[in-house]
């Protein structure tokens, strides 16, 4: 029996990005597109593989964070990554109505433009960044253990509608785990008969989710490029300041400390 479908799993960055404060007021934003920037085919040892090594809905991904960050109440988003078939639907239901009303015909609502685009794409993923294993056998009876370490990077910027100017960017990372465990054993069950037993299982980290996460980084970070340069803020300035402060704490313990000089 296949297990039922489920929503999408949450994580730590996505929790911490929905439980924003809300901001001063709601921003207008588009996202017309955001692209795998990589170039990279899904490795394989065996054959040729044309598949992507990282989602291609990468807009889709954006607006969905987008719409959950702080609740709901940071991002008006416009539709703009399928804005043709929109367009065309609006364009329908102003020729029904014009055919039933004549000049009478109400016109639909202008669409809500958009003061702020947001762009970007996933802009990198290295495979096998960091390799490694472990093994040991003994009187026929072993196993070994082998991991691999992938990233995948994300950049984001804010640009402004009015100018063009590039208001923040910003640029996130996340790492990709895979791991290998297996055992194998062996024994003599007769003079000239062996018995050999093998088993193990592989554990890869999600690649979507990965970059889920890394987009929902870029995004909180976004936010907060914005609150320093007072692009925008924070209704309740006091819970805003304590949030830059987490940030800014999570952001020097990622910093890796220099080795001791020689």
């Amino acid at each position: 029996m296949t297990p039922p479908a489920t929503m999408v799993a949450s994580t730590k960055t996505g929790v911490v990005l929905e439980q924003l404060p809300p901001p001063t007021k709601k921003l207008d934003v588009a996202v017309y597109n955001f692209p795998d920037l990589t170039g990279q085919n899904k490795s394989n040892d065996n054959f040729a593989e044309f598949s992507r090594a990282v989602t291609q809905g990468g807009s889709a991904i954006l607006t969905d964070v987008l719409l959950t960050a702080g609740g709901g109440h940071w991002f008006d988003v416009a539709e703009r990554a399928d804005l043709q078939p929109l367009l065309q639907e609006r364009q329908i239901i102003q020729n029904t109505r014009s055919a039933l009303q004549g000049e009478k015909a109400q016109s639909l609502p202008p669409l809500r433009f958009a003061g702020v685009l947001l762009e970007g794409g996933i802009v990198g993923y290295d495979t096998n960044e960091t390799t490694g294993g472990i093994g040991a056998n003994y009187l026929g009876l072993g196993g070994n253990m082998q991991y691999r370490q992938d990233i995948v990077t994300v950049s984001l910027r804010a640009v402004s509608v009015q100018t063009g100017r590039v208001l923040a960017a910003v640029t996130t990372t996340k790492i990709i785990y895979s791991v290998n465990v297996s055992g194998s054993g062996f024994k003599y069950v007769a003079i000239d008969s062996l018995l050999q037993a093998d088993a193990g299982f592989t554990k890869n980290s999600p690649t979507t989710l990965a970059v889920r996460e890394g987009i929902q980084l870029a995004v909180y970070s976004l936010i907060f490029e914005g609150v320093k340069k007072e692009l925008w803020n924070f209704k309740d300035p006091a819970a805003g300041t304590a949030f830059m402060r987490e940030l800014e704490l999570q952001r020097k313990a990622a910093i890796p400390t220099a080795p001791p000089a020689m």
